[in-house]
């Protein structure tokens, strides 16, 4: 589940690069830092976006409705937007408990 989500995310940065306006994305990998403020190419604006984007793309894709953007991950003590990876395990686990 978590390699599907992955490649999820990535394809959709790839493809978003230029909506984002970060063609740096155009190149994403598991790797690929995501928020600025922890060393990433996502400025908060753009990560509303993706956040938003995710929302619906998982839900169209995995039939299952998932939040993101709730109280628990903004006050994260690790940040699940620190790269591709961290957010695809996150919503893994997110996706796991219901």
């Amino acid at each position: 589940m978590q390699e599907k989500i992955e490649e999820l995310i990535i394809k959709h940065l790839r493809e978003s690069a230029e909506d984002y306006d970060v063609l740096e994305l155009k190149n994403t990998n598991a790797q690929t830092k995501l928020y600025t403020g922890l060393g990433g190419v996502l400025d908060s604006l753009a990560l509303v976006s993706l956040v938003s984007d995710l929302e619906e793309l998982l839900s169209k894709e995995l039939g299952k409705e998932i939040i993101l953007a709730d109280e628990k991950m903004m006050s994260a003590r690790n940040s699940p937007f620190k790269d591709v990876k961290t957010l695809a395990e996150y919503i893994t686990k997110a996706l796991e408990k219901d």
